[in-house]
């Protein structure tokens, strides 16, 4: 299992216990937790970020066919 996701609402700002975890004891889990507003709040500011790229002149000349070259040459690793 790559991920294990869960949303959970804090009711005691110093504790959060979670129970029924798909992992083994002594099993060592990275733990990360983000704000559902946060979360909002980056995927809105990479939103207009997208936008403001994407009316810079450059970004208009670029054709479909650059773009799956440059995906195709970053998946290869070049």
């Amino acid at each position: 299992m790559l991920a294990y996701k869960r949303y959970v609402t804090v009711k005691d700002p110093e504790s959060l216990v979670l129970k029924k975890l798909p992992f083994r004891a002594g099993q060592r889990v990275e733990i990360v937790m983000i704000s559902e507003e946060e979360k909002k709040a980056t995927v809105r500011d990479l939103k207009r970020l997208f936008k403001k790229t994407q009316k810079l002149p450059r970004a208009k000349a670029i054709s479909d066919e650059e773009i799956a070259e440059e995906i195709k040459a970053y998946r290869a690793g070049r």
